[in-house]
């Protein structure tokens, strides 16, 4: 795929019930379909919060359904952030919402995850692994995130270098702050500051290209 447009949505979204942070979902959804966006990804636990104490319930298919049915509308792959189980314990996970399926698929968050234009799957980043097992086909590493700070500053240089070293773009969805895409030579193409809005990225021939996108 020559021409690919992706978002991350900067979102920092504080709800006490699924629903909510369904609406809200909904709202960057159609802001990024209005810009053209073949893909969406919203940070880590974006649908349900990280809990007071405890990760979440992972909300079941049927709750999420109002998602995969605007990935449908507005032909739009999603990637947001939530609890999956995993050998009977809750851990951070990623749900995948596709045009063409549907399903809804659900993964493990890992420290992020590869993808190819047009693909129906996630490749997994084992973030413990010297060697991480990248798609060969794939163009576009994404970082669901929600970190300050210091944490932040590890973050963007982690990912970096991570662009760097295996020369692939990097989207890096964080709430609240800090947003940005890195092209396949490391090079920072876009980098948001606080506030909720849409870091896009677009790719043709000449290469990569960003803005910030407010949302009202």
């Amino acid at each position: 795929m020559s021409h690919w447009n992706i978002a991350a949505a900067q979102y920092g979204g504080q709800h006490h019930s699924v629903d909510d942070h369904i609406a809200h979902h909904l709202h960057f959804i159609a802001e990024a379909a209005h810009h053209q966006c073949d893909l969406l990804v919203f940070p880590e636990l974006s649908l349900t919060g990280p809990g007071a104490t405890a990760l979440p319930l992972p909300p079941e298919d049927d709750r999420l359904q109002p998602l995969l049915d605007a990935a449908h509308f507005y032909r739009i792959t999603l990637i947001a952030g939530l609890p999956v189980e995993r050998n009977g314990q809750r851990q951070k996970g990623l749900a995948l919402f596709i045009p063409s399926r549907d399903r809804i698929l659900r993964y493990p968050q890992g420290s992020g995850a590869s993808l190819v234009p047009g693909d129906k799957q996630l490749t997994i980043i084992d973030g413990q692994s010297d060697s991480p097992n990248l798609d060969p086909q794939a163009t576009l590493f994404t970082s669901c995130q929600s970190v300050r700070d210091y944490r932040w500053r590890q973050s963007i240089n982690t990912l970096q270098r991570f662009a760097h070293r295996y020369a692939i773009a990097v989207l890096m969805a964080n709430a609240g702050a800090g947003s940005a895409l890195w092209d396949e030579k490391g090079q920072l193409i876009v980098r948001a500051d606080k506030g909720e809005l849409l870091l896009t990225g677009t790719r043709n021939g000449q290469g990569w290209q960003g803005d910030i996108i407010p949302l009202g």
